[in-house]
């Protein structure tokens, strides 16, 4: 795990305790340092904050996104949401907002590592009327959208589609429930874990980039509900 907080008395803080919960942890005090290890060594998730001298959190992100799906955890010390949404747009998986508490940073790490290993239930398929008939075990399709559930693969048109993990879990939840309306706090309980309500941004934000991913209109908006998946 790589955390890249210029904060010294943070880091260190955060070290500390993330090592007690068994977590083998990289530190970076800048975003240049911190891209630099990314190339040089492999991660299963990242901790970026948002403030960072050279290249900020979100530029790291960006950078990252380039060539990777590594969950990605962002720290903002702001409430605003300014930093929140450029964080996610940018293809963060989640964030939190320091101060935080240790209890609630490792439930989300925890969390982002379980996507980033996900194996899904068998998902039940949906009537002969609303989909193609799959072509291999465990392949739904929905139009030009092949999800194939076992593989966990994507693609449109026949051309692989990269997602992150809480991405893919996402569309995984929707490909359950094809052409249902799903509230953006059932989404947030099932693919992110949250307990309690969580900020619905990180849903929309996420929806976008499925959006642009595999074609604006796959995704439906229901105007004071949710989502859903167009069958």
């Amino acid at each position: 795990m790589l955390l890249v907080e210029d904060d010294d008395l943070m880091r260190r803080s955060f070290a500390v305790a993330l090592e007690r919960y068994g977590y083998e942890l990289r530190v970076a005090a800048d975003g240049l340092t911190g891209l630099e290890l990314f190339r040089e060594e492999s991660f299963d998730l990242l901790i970026l904050d948002v403030m960072l001298p050279g290249l900020d959190g979100i530029g790291l992100c960006r950078r990252v996104r380039e060539t990777s799906l590594v969950p990605v955890l962002m720290m903002s010390a702001r409430g605003d949401g300014l930093d929140v949404v450029a964080g996610l747009e940018a293809g963060a998986d989640d964030y939190v907002v320091k101060p935080v508490d240790t209890y609630v940073l490792v439930a989300r790490i925890r969390s982002l590592l379980r996507r980033a290993t996900y194996a899904p239930a068998p998902v039940a398929e949906p009537a002969a009327d609303d989909v193609q008939p799959p072509s291999g075990e465990g392949l739904l399709v929905f139009g030009d959208l092949a999800i194939d559930t076992g593989g966990l693969e994507v693609s449109v048109s026949g051309s692989p589609v990269a997602l992150t993990p809480t991405e893919l879990k996402l569309l995984l939840e929707f490909a359950a429930h094809p052409g249902i309306v799903l509230e953006r706090h059932t989404l947030l309980r099932n693919v992110w874990e949250y307990g309690w309500d969580g900020d619905s941004r990180v849903v929309d934000l996420c929806v976008q980039r499925l959006r642009r991913k595999l074609g604006r209109d796959r995704i439906e908006t229901v105007r004071g509900f949710g989502y859903k998946l167009r069958r």
